[in-house]
């Protein structure tokens, strides 16, 4: 079952949390620490992983499982 994981700014740093998680999954000191933590676990369940920034806004996104897109590249 895919899942997906979103690294979101948290009062003591920045967090994983899982898509319909009411709680943090994991909470970090850097958004690097957090944004490797969510790739992996959404590598894990084969997901999409979600980086946004200070403002809330997606910057990053991957995906690890079907991709539904159908063009190369």
């Amino acid at each position: 079952m895919s899942k997906d994981y979103w690294t979101t700014k948290h009062p003591d740093g920045w967090q994983v949390k899982g898509a319909g998680n009411s709680r943090a999954t994991s909470v970090h000191r850097t958004q690097a620490e957090a944004w490797s933590e969510a790739q992996s676990r959404a590598r894990e369940t084969k997901g999409e992983a979600y980086l946004t920034g200070k403002n809330g806004q997606i910057r990053e996104r991957n995906t690890y499982g079907h991709d539904p897109r159908s063009s190369k590249g």
